[in-house]
């Protein structure tokens, strides 16, 4: 079984949330559920990984119930496409990849998310000049 965390603001924010959230994930490694943890937020310190020295805006983590405690992280930044990973399942299964921008950006459309968000506002947490000039751009065009 895959567990599979989308992380909220109260999650990541200081506090009772992100308190909660990490006491269930320092179960995970004597379990038998893998995890993909999820992270689209830009706001509020990530989660702790090990050793990680890789700053991102963004990341994903898979950690595999066989592997522990070691873990694959997928950072990203806001000018990268979201990367492709291999979703855990059953040892004996063949794990797919799984193309999380694709659902993403078709979720974006179904929902009409472009006619809904007002893109002239400022973005909260504010971007680096050159990821506000990469945005610039891309609305532009």
């Amino acid at each position: 079984m895959t567990a599979v965390e989308l992380l909220s603001p109260s999650n990541k924010r200081a506090g009772q949330g992100r308190e909660h959230y990490l006491a269930t994930r320092l179960k995970m490694p004597g379990s038998r559920t893998h995890l993909v943890e999820i992270d689209l937020l830009r706001a509020h310190p990530p989660m702790p990984f090990s050793n990680a020295t890789v700053q991102s805006a963004y990341r994903i983590l898979v950690s595999r119930t066989g592997q522990r405690p070691h873990a694959t992280l997928y950072p990203f930044g806001v000018q990268d496409a979201i990367p492709r990973f291999h979703f855990p399942l059953v040892d004996s299964d063949t794990e797919p990849v799984l193309n999380l921008g694709i659902l993403l950006n078709q979720v974006y459309d179904r929902a009409s998310y472009d006619l809904a968000i007002d893109y002239s506002q400022p973005l909260q947490p504010s971007l680096t000049e050159d990821n506000q000039r990469w945005v610039e751009q891309l609305l532009r065009d």
